[in-house]
């Protein structure tokens, strides 16, 4: 069986570059670093080290192998932090991933009531988009994710979410269950992978947080007063989000028929709306992101049927800690408490 010890060695080589820096974040001496390596490549009969130059690097086998030490370190870590808080050994402490938008409105709210309610716990907060989120929660990094997906989108009107995650319901295909607490499942709703292939969201189970709206946001300035018809701007130019938005958006305009032409790409909603009120291209936001900041100089209009779900996401078999169970409940009560966008 792989040493432990061994294997933080190599993820901290991994991740900070040389013995002579993991040495020092470990505060190990570097002697001790080298050995711990030694020994790891004499247990798996791999080279997992090379020399380059004055320095080292990992070899394709020793990247591999520093991967999964990182989920499997990463998730002794959580159990370790879980089992700390059911016994009382210090105070909870939380760690909650999100997107921008959601930090930007839903998050506080949710975070100062759990304050409220438990002034112990020690909740972090951590700016990730989706698949950065599923990866730091499936690592151990994270407690909770908050993540997004895009209605309607590839996966149909089966996919995860259809049901709002409170009804039973069972469906074909990839595996997935909506159970009463959330759901679990399989490849159905987010396909993300990894370096290496493999499904980050194997072992996921998620609960919708929010049921919001994507509108169509135009220029005030300009002469149309923003018809939800994108088909109405297929000559203009477009203002584009992260990955998972500007999938959307493609989908979106084709499903009306043409190709967007998209001129600006950005992730920043603040700046999406001072392109579109400078009349520089239209876009499309979902109602968070105009909650958090609302630029005077744009009009919005949901676009019929278009809709983005919002999922608080935990990775492991349930029951989940009273604490985590806290910040899903503040989460879902901070979503629906929240007035609508613009």
């Amino acid at each position: 069986m792989l040493d432990v010890t061994r294997l933080r060695v190599l993820v901290a080589v991994a991740r900070y570059g040389s013995v002579t820096a993991a040495a020092r974040a470990l505060n190990y001496a570097q002697p001790s670093v080298s050995h711990h390596l030694a020994r790891l490549e004499a247990e798996t009969g791999i080279k997992l080290i090379q020399r380059a130059g004055r320095g080292i690097r990992l070899t394709d086998a020793g990247r591999l192998l520093a991967e999964r030490a990182a989920e499997v370190i990463g998730r002794l870590d959580a159990a370790e932090n879980e089992l700390a808080a059911y016994t009382g050994l210090r105070a909870g402490r939380l760690r909650l991933a999100a997107f921008p938008s959601a930090l930007g409105t839903i998050v506080p709210t949710a975070a100062a009531a759990l304050r409220g309610r438990q002034p112990g716990i020690d909740l972090r907060l951590t700016e990730a988009e989706p698949p950065e989120a599923l990866r730091m929660l499936r690592a151990g990094y994270v407690d909770v994710a908050l993540v997004f997906r895009y209605f309607p989108d590839d996966t149909g009107p089966d996919g995860p979410g259809a049901e709002g995650g409170e009804e039973p319901a069972v469906h074909g295909g990839a595996g997935h269950a909506n159970t009463a607490g959330g759901s679990v499942f399989g490849t159905a709703g987010f396909t993300d992978d990894d370096d290496s292939g493999i499904d980050i969201t194997e072992g996921l189970r998620e609960r919708l947080i929010l049921d919001e709206p994507v509108h169509l946001v135009t220029s005030a300035h300009g002469t149309d007063q923003a018809p939800a018809e994108l088909s109405r701007y297929a000559r203009y130019r477009w203002i584009a989000g992260c990955d998972r938005c500007r999938a959307n958006l493609l989908r979106q305009c084709a499903q009306a028929g043409f190709i967007p032409k998209i001129a600006f790409t950005t992730d920043d909603y603040v700046a999406v709306q001072a392109l579109v009120a400078a009349d520089l291209g239209v876009s499309t936001l979902p109602a968070l992101c105009l909650r958090a900041a609302r630029h005077p100089g744009v009009n919005t209009t949901p676009l019929a049927g278009a809709r983005r779900h919002v999922f608080a996401m935990r990775y492991g078999d349930p029951p989940d800690p009273p604490a985590v169970t806290m910040l899903m409940d503040a989460l879902r009560t901070s979503a629906e408490s929240a007035g609508p966008a613009g």
